[in-house]
């Protein structure tokens, strides 16, 4: 009888701890998660002649349709494997986001020095998050540090197209953000 009832209690404790470990990590994955009821979507590697330039990661809420990307709320998180500066960021943005549009000129330049300013320059490791709103803007978070916001609908839709939008000069990266839902 005490044998049955020690193997309970093991049984008990171990199912304890397998409940506490899971229930740890995945409520760890929603509070990693850098918009309010997100979930991840997606993952993929940006290479680049094969050398790795960072990790994306995509979060959104539920009811996310990646047809209809832009209307949603969703977070783009992205840790860098090598370092940039916050000019080559925001020059190589606005060369992307007139993939998907024309942009003029003189709003192209104010995009790319709004940019530029906001960002910081990138070392390997460091984490850059953009949270879309759609209809209001984007605003960005360097390292758990929250950074300025863009307040122009259509500078938010243009910068998240870059990985999201058809047009994207990454389709496979696409792909696997837009993997889940």
């Amino acid at each position: 009888m005490k044998k049955i009832a020690a193997s309970a209690y093991y049984i008990s404790a171990r199912g304890l701890f397998l409940l506490f470990f899971f229930g740890t990590a995945l409520a760890s994955a929603a509070a990693d998660a850098p918009l309010a009821g997100a979930q991840l979507s997606g993952r993929g590697t940006l290479r680049f002649l094969g050398l790795e330039v960072y990790q994306a990661t995509l979060w959104v809420r539920p009811g996310f349709a990646p047809t209809h990307w832009a209307q949603h709320a969703l977070a783009l998180e992205l840790r860098y494997a090598r370092g940039f500066s916050a000019e080559a960021i925001a020059q190589r943005s606005i060369e992307e986001m007139q993939r998907q549009q024309p942009v003029p000129a003189a709003q192209a330049a104010r995009w790319q020095a709004e940019l530029a300013a906001l960002l910081p320059d990138v070392a390997a490791g460091d984490r850059l998050v953009g949270v879309y709103a759609p209809g209001e803007g984007a605003r960005f978070v360097y390292n758990d540090k929250a950074l300025e916001s863009i307040d122009d609908p259509l500078f938010a839709r243009l910068f998240f197209g870059i990985w999201l939008s058809p047009q994207s000069s990454e389709p496979t990266l696409r792909a696997a953000l837009l993997a889940a839902p």
